[in-house]
């Protein structure tokens, strides 16, 4: 139990480093972080260390304290936590969506959170069953927006004028590299279909 657990802190500490020095998030958590940092209008990145040191040398030492408080919980309790693998998963599936619908609700009172709650509990269980990734969903989700924006600006800039984004060498590099990424696995799958056949 002990290595999971080590394996899973290091990741997330790991995750903080391309967010905080360059504002890039590598994972849902990561994403998540990034728009509530700027949703208090804080942007990652280099200069995030020189305007804002206390609170990014707090998050680095909240880290440490989180370890050595999880060191002081696990150890002790360390039999309380393995019963909890013995309950049914279906008991803990009832318990957690309690839990979140509590949650939800109890936030503005509103049955339209509710709605979006469900229904984007079911795109999860779908996207879990046929096994879509869901860390790209939620990076998308939360920097959608932001890609939208400069997408606009972008189209402002050049007058309305789509072209501007393949005659440009960065940005019609940076389209083709994305196009790869998107149809290389695929035709790797394809191939190997066909000769498995």
């Amino acid at each position: 139990m002990a290595g999971p657990e080590a394996a899973n802190n290091a990741s997330s500490a790991g995750v903080l480093v391309p967010l905080l020095t360059l504002g890039i998030p590598t994972s849902a958590t990561a994403a998540i972080l990034l728009a509530a940092f700027q949703s208090y209008g804080l942007q990652p990145g280099p200069l995030l260390f020189q305007t804002q040191a206390t609170l990014v040398w707090g998050l680095i030492a909240s880290m440490y304290v989180g370890n050595v408080l999880l060191l002081i919980l696990n150890l002790p309790l360390i039999g309380l936590w393995v019963k909890v693998l013995a309950i049914p998963r279906p008991l803990l599936y009832a318990g957690i969506l309690v839990f979140a619908t509590l949650g939800a609700y109890s936030l503005h009172q509103s049955v339209v959170d509710l709605a979006t709650l469900f229904v984007f509990g079911l795109l999860g269980f779908v996207m879990r069953r046929w096994g879509f990734p869901v860390a790209p969903a939620v990076i998308g989700l939360i920097l959608g927006p932001l890609a939208e924006s400069q997408f606009r600006k972008a189209l402002a800039i050049s007058q309305g004028d789509p072209s501007v984004f393949v005659t440009h060498p960065i940005s019609a590099t940076l389209l083709a590299l994305t196009l790869l990424l998107v149809l290389v696995p695929w035709l790797v799958s394809v191939v190997r279909e066909r000769r498995g056949r």
